[in-house]
């Protein structure tokens, strides 16, 4: 084969140029192709075959493929597995192309570039969660950060310092990051650490002087003085946002909201840390379920879901935004009809936002504008319902939001079919009786004989012929035939103005019209005409549904709030919640609370979850203590959640609740180390806990789980002691503190603000038993031995544990030279003599009895008979 590349891998080649750092889909024609380093990364990552085409400097060219029809499924592996794809289509047909010569290439170009940020399409994505795309901006000393979903068209901004940013990343779980080429040092690790893709652009990207025009140029507004007073840094965010949606959709931007500046002061501060800690959005394990979020979401659209998580992640601090949201879900809990009406008529909706930028993006189709008629028809129907009841404010708020949308509803209605197809290029979509010119192309297209019919019966009578026909051959196409007796008085003044002579044949003359010409053409062309009206209304629909597109977003809002609000309701009604008390306090009392993921667990198992109360007003500290297995950490848990639950505006899991406003939730529960960056456990459990000491407040509240474990016991204690006195004398926060460490519970005794709780079990036949309830006071030792036994140990092992533990206790008490003696003595594992296997007991006739009963073969009168028996076994006869 010919080492000479080819005009079509010259084009390929100049294209891949311009995208260097992402993978090429070439399209040709039902498949996109990729070619050399391409086609070995791609087919590797997408577990395909690897081919090749021609050769380029005497090496085989690498090729492989995917179906155009399929390619959003290996559009979705190759950026999960960190790769970007620029999508490259053919902007012309090979028909076109071979008019311009017999060697022209079919005109291609990138239409877009894929990325982790910037998703759109429904299979591409998590309908129930955003899909963050993220800019990181510095103006001198000011950091600032923006985030936007192209797919829902949010877009918000906030000033945030350097040591916030992880926090921030982690409650909004960007999947993309842009920060301006040169900082990746600054910025890479904490990127990284948040799990998402790191992406770099020019400096000028986030320029803020030519920023600010572009947005003001984007949002049409003189100045951005209407979205409120934004900083340097702030709008350069921004611009670095919006320039990269630029690069990545070619021009077509996404339809965005104006942007929304944020303020992190007004949200409860959860940091990346703790948010692992307590799972609130997802498990340890990975994936959503057995999250807070998996628990407690009882939303029924993506919209609703979507909000749920946002104010999950964020929970409020403002007193009368919690209040707003309590008094909507008390309103609903107090009316559990008008709740299930509420979500009845909700199940009807769709999600609006992502319709909405799919047709900004020119990627949607008749089915969205279908999903936004039946949405406000269902939106109509939900406002007539709440329209009887008397709302809370929140409620009453989203109310006004369902209505005014008559008019684009109207427009839909009667534009489209009750299921229309997906794509607009398929047809069939508007309905019959919209539009008479396109009525009349599918009539020509389906009915095109009849048409014929009708016209030749016109003919006929216009001339009297009666042997008069319309006929049709590949020659001449469509023509009107007679008989050549007739022939005189077609060719005669006044039926030759209107009948042209064609053909002569021996005994048939045939004759065409200026009217039966433009049929034949509109017959032949009737399909791709219709299809044409199609598409150009298709056009005219997405404008009109644009141009409503700022009305349509406050009535997803309004159905996303109305969701929310009911999903919650439903879950305090159906899990027994109760509103919590919040003000502005440092009270932390609870009473009968619950761990939501823990009980829920158990109910499917069929076991009781033990309630237990927390009251932290008084003595702003506990320090719990207790053996392993007996709940500290869900006890510790719980009371965090149920603070987030509290100020995000839901009810929560206990029997009563007063909350003062927490500031900040600090969790260092579990271990876990990080060896990528060369910490042991230990040294991830000092850093986490060096930022709870360095930041929380008096309002904070902290849990802390066997701080000092892991490493020797004296140097573990000295540290878990100093922390508590720290967090005690320093933060003055509210803390449950739990510890192995039995010493410190000496503590309580020296610190005002520090109290002892414990978790009680009993010991029988030598077991533990947990009890899991928390009450005051200290536990005298932590059962280890007994919870290793529980766990599987063998015996030997366990048995060994005993003595060694007896050994040191003995020791501890002797003190001194005694203690070393005491373990000096100990003698060597190998040297105990296996323990003997116990005997088995004898039976008695009973039990040889019950042994060789069968039970399934038993009659009545056999079961009452064996029961004499036994009796008469238990009590011999007096005789």
């Amino acid at each position: 084969m010919s080492d000479t590349i080819t005009p079509m891998m010259a084009q390929y080649l100049e294209l891949k140029d311009q995208y260097q750092d992402a993978i090429l889909f070439y399209r040709m024609g039902d498949f996109y192709e990729m070619f050399f380093d391409d086609a070995v990364q791609a087919a590797a990552a997408l577990d395909i075959a690897l081919t090749k085409r021609g050769k380029h400097d005497g090496a085989d060219i690498p090729m492989c493929g995917v179906p155009v029809h399929s390619a959003e499924s290996y559009l979705l592996t190759l950026i999960r597995k960190g790769f970007r794809v620029a999508v490259c289509e053919q902007m012309e047909s090979p028909a076109e192309a071979k008019k311009r010569g017999s060697k022209s290439v079919v005109k291609r170009d990138v239409v877009r570039l894929v990325t982790p940020g910037t998703l759109t399409e429904d299979s591409l994505l998590d309908a129930r969660r955003h899909n963050y795309l993220a800019a990181i901006a510095q103006v001198r000393d000011d950091t600032a950060m923006a985030w936007v979903d192209i797919s829902t068209g949010v877009l918000r901004v906030m000033t945030c310092p350097v040591v916030a940013l992880a926090p921030e990343l982690a409650r909004l779980a960007a999947k993309e990051v842009l920060i301006a080429d040169g900082t990746e040092d600054s910025f890479r690790s904490l990127i990284e650490d948040a799990g998402a893709s790191l992406t770099t652009l020019g400096r000028a990207a986030f320029d803020s002087t030519s920023g600010e025009k572009r947005l003001c140029d984007l949002f049409r507004v003189g100045s951005l003085d209407a979205f409120g007073a934004f900083t340097r840094a702030e709008v350069a965010a921004l611009a670095g946002v919006t320039e990269y949606l630029d690069i990545t959709q070619k021009g077509q931007l996404p339809l965005l909201r104006p942007p929304v500046q944020e303020n992190r002061a007004a949200s409860m501060q959860i940091d990346a840390a703790t948010r692992r800690s307590l799972e609130l959005t997802h498990a340890l394990s990975g994936g959503r379920a057995g999250s807070l979020l998996d628990a407690i979401d009882q939303t029924v659209t993506a919209a609703g879901a979507r909000l749920l998580e946002r104010r999950l992640s964020a929970p409020s601090r403002r007193l009368d935004v919690i209040t707003a949201r309590q008094d909507a879900v008390a309103a609903l809990v107090d009316d559990p009809a008008l709740t299930e009406d509420i979500r009845d008529h909700l199940r009807g909706t769709h999600d609006l936002d992502r319709a909405l930028s799919r047709l900004a993006l020119d990627r949607g189709g008749p089915r969205d504008m279908a999903a936004i008629r039946n949405t406000i028809e269902a939106a109509q129907r939900l406002e007539q319902t709440l329209n009887k009841a008397e709302l809370p404010n929140l409620l009453a708020e989203a109310q006004s939001g369902l209505t005014g949308h008559d008019a684009i509803h109207d427009l839909l209605d009667a534009a489209l079919v009750a299921d229309p197809p997906l794509l607009a290029r398929d047809g069939g979509f508007i309905a019959p009786g919209y539009d008479a010119n396109l009525d009349e192309a599918r009539k020509l297209r389906d009915e095109g004989r009849s048409v014929i019919a009708a016209m030749q019966a016109e003919f006929i009578a216009t001339t009297g012929i009666n042997a008069l026909k319309i006929k049709h051959n590949n020659v001449l196409g469509y023509f009107i035939e007679v008989t050549a007796t007739h022939a005189d008085r077609m060719m005669t003044p006044p039926l030759s103005d209107t009948f042209i002579h064609r053909q002569t044949t021996a005994n048939q003359v045939r004759f065409t019209t200026v009217a039966l010409n433009e049929i034949e053409s509109r017959i032949l062309n009737a399909g791709s005409e219709a299809l044409e009206i199609e598409k150009r209304l298709y056009a005219g629909l997405s404008d009109s549904i644009l141009a409503e597109q700022a009305h349509l977003g406050l009535l997803s809002r309004a159905l996303a709030e109305c969701d929310l609000a009911a999903g919650l309701a439903h879950l305090a009604r159906r899990e027994a919640w109760v509103r919590p008390d919040i003000d502005d306090s440092r009270a932390f009392t609870i009473e009968g609370g619950r761990h939501p993921v823990v009980e829920a667990a158990l109910m499917r198992a069929g076991q009781p979850f033990v309630a237990n109360g927390c009251d932290l007003t008084d003595t702003p500290i506990w320090l719990l203590t207790g053996p392993n297995m007996a709940g500290k950490s869900t006890f510790l848990r719980q009371n965090a959640l149920i603070a987030i639950l509290a100020q995000m505006g839901a009810f929560v899991p206990a029997t009563s609740a007063q909350i003062g406003i927490v500031s900040q939730i600090f969790s260092r529960v579990g271990a876990s180390d990080d060896l990528a960056r060369g910490r042991s456990t230990f040294m991830v459990e000092m850093v986490e806990t060096a930022a709870i000491l360095n930041q929380a407040d008096d309002r904070a509240l902290v849990i802390l789980d066997e701080i000092g474990r892991g490493t020797a016991t004296y140097d573990g204690l000295s540290i878990a002691w100093a922390t508590l006195e720290h967090l005690h004398d320093v933060n003055r926060c509210r803390a449950l503190f739990a510890t192995h460490y039995h010493e410190m519970s000496s503590l309580s005794a020296k610190l005002a603000g520090v109290d002892n709780a414990t978790v009680s079990v009993k010991e029988w036949d030598g077991d533990v038993i947990f009890l899991h309830e928390v009450k005051k006071g200290t536990a005298d030792r932590s059962y280890g031995v007994q919870v290793a036994r529980l766990a599987g140990l063998p015996p030997a092992v366990v048995a060994r544990a005993k003595v060694v533990l007896e050994a040191l206790e003995k020791g501890e008490r002797e003190g001194g030279g005694a203690r070393k003696a005491v373990i000096d003595d100990l003698p060597l594992f190998a040297a105990i003599p296996p323990a003997p296997t116990p005997a088995r007991p004898a039976t008695s006739q009973v039990e040889d009895r019950l042994r060789a009963i069968l039970p399934d073969e038993l009659t009545a009168r056999d079961a009452l008979a064996l029961i004499y028996d036994l009796k008469t076994m238990l009590t011999p006869d007096a005789d």
